[in-house]
């Protein structure tokens, strides 16, 4: 399996040299790291080149990396029937650089790249419905960034008093709990309250 792999990415990597970055096998399976701008161009071959024949699009999804300039990778899963074989391609990107859209080639990835933009902030030029669809209509920010806060921005309710929907900023009604991550089977190091009044019994 590993000499079957190896001897795609060097198939690739020859066919698609100004397109491809790096290719690597990893937990037994070929990833294969492009240019942004050669996605379409990369996933075309995959799927048609007779080597190859990556014709089943499992999932696109991001992958969210704060501290680098392009701070998101673009991870596309394929799968080719014919061959029994998945292959990895990768892309980087940052919030305002588009990433081409492959609903043309695979009309799965329609939702796919809904999600990661809804999820993430990534673009995805030439997409033909570009919208949310997991968050809520007025959602602010992309949930998934790391930088993301825990609490949201905003919180809805429903009033009875109006009867709709209501949009409010968060207010917590109490301040963050601390935990110690201790198993509760042998207990704390502190003293809980209440239980001060047990000690000296037993």
């Amino acid at each position: 399996m590993y000499e079957a792999l190896k001897e795609l990415g060097e198939l690739i990597a020859a066919e698609l040299s100004d397109d491809v970055v790096s290719t690597k096998i990893a937990l037994g399976e070929l990833i294969v790291n492009i240019r942004t701008d050669s996605v379409d161009k990369v996933l075309e071959f995959l799927r048609n080149d007779p080597n190859c024949k990556f014709e089943v699009l499992c999932d696109v999804c991001g992958v969210d990396y704060p501290n680098r300039s392009k701070r998101f990778d673009v991870v596309y899963n394929l799968l080719s029937l014919r061959h029994n074989q998945r292959i990895i391609v990768k892309t980087e990107t940052d919030a305002r650089t588009p990433v081409p859209s492959v609903v043309g080639l695979f009309p799965a990835a329609n939702w796919f790249e809904r999600e990661a933009w809804d999820m993430y902030g990534i673009m995805f030029s030439g997409h033909p419905d570009l919208r949310r669809m997991l968050t809520d209509y007025g959602f602010e920010g992309h949930p998934l960034r790391k930088d993301f806060p825990l609490t949201g921005y905003v919180e809805l309710r429903y009033s009875e008093d109006e009867k709709r929907v209501m949009y409010e900023p968060v207010n917590l009604t109490q301040e963050f709990r601390k935990f110690d991550f201790e198993s509760p089977w042998e207990g704390t190091q502190y003293v809980l309250p209440g239980d001060e009044k047990a000690e000296g019994q037993g």
